[in-house]
């Protein structure tokens, strides 16, 4: 697919960028904007242990600003970048999604960042039953994980049903942007494959606008049929069912990070 496609009658306009404090900030970083729902209801006594005993093991710590991530020591090998495969998911949700990819590819190293207290919570549960020893946690906005990362560290890259923050004057707030798809292509690998989904058509149309313009991403589809099938290696979710169940159809996406020059 070439040119812009756009999924509604009137495409999408530019993202912006908003200077705001989160609750969760990294140490000695710039203070991002961050939007959304940090926690919910309390947690019950079981979520509160795992979150003091299993999450310190597997959480990811930044470095100092300046310098990158240790791929190989994050997942206990000096030589992982090589011989492991890295994937990220950002905004993992409730985990369902992350959890079935770590099952069945154990040879990859998953990192999984959320913001959400609640959804972090119930991915220990699912790392701690299923015995995953090969997923790493990051609290925190995503933005300082990507800028932590070394150069083409990814290879595979999922955000799934991101919040679509539907009124015109809060689409500044969506994940998917130039700013984030520079970082993304900085942290890609070449030919790594990027999978977004959403089950709001405007997002949809924003997320094509965004990533057709941005000249280090393929979009992998070749007609409208590959971006309403859900590939095989691709799990429902909680929030694919719910869009289901109102009617809504989700979009799923993918595109490929284009060779970088010689």
């Amino acid at each position: 697919m070439s040119g812009r496609t756009v999924l509604s009658d009137e495409g999408p306009k530019p993202p912006e960028n908003k200077v705001q404090a989160p609750d969760i900030q990294a140490p000695d970083r710039p203070r991002r904007a961050f939007y959304g729902r940090q926690a919910g209801r309390p947690l019950r006594p079981g979520a509160r242990a795992l979150l003091e005993t299993l999450l310190p093991r597997i959480a990811i710590e930044l470095p100092l600003p300046g310098t990158t991530l240790d791929i190989g020591a994050l997942f206990g090998a000096a030589n992982a970048a090589q011989e492991r495969p890295v994937w990220l998911e950002i905004g993992f949700g409730a985990g369902e999604h992350l959890a079935w990819q770590a099952e069945r590819q154990r040879g990859a190293g998953l990192i999984g960042a959320e913001i959400f207290i609640q959804g972090m919570a119930r991915m220990l549960r699912r790392v701690e039953d299923a015995g995953l020893q090969n997923v790493r946690l990051y609290r925190g906005d995503a933005r300082d994980l990507l800028a932590a990362l070394p150069l083409a560290a990814l290879s595979r890259v999922f955000i799934l049903f991101p919040d679509p923050w539907p009124k015109k004057r809060h689409h500044k707030r969506r994940i998917v942007g130039r700013d984030t798809l520079d970082c993304l292509a900085g942290a890609m690998r070449d030919g790594a494959e990027l999978r977004l989904a959403t089950d709001d058509m405007d997002y949809a149309a924003w997320m094509l606008a965004c990533l057709t313009a941005h000249p280090a991403f393929e979009c992998l589809a070749r007609s409208p049929t590959d971006w309403r099938t859900r590939p095989d290696d691709w799990p429902p979710t909680r929030y694919e069912a719910k869009a289901l169940a109102q009617g809504r159809r989700p979009i799923y996406l993918s595109f490929t990070r284009r060779p970088r020059a010689a």
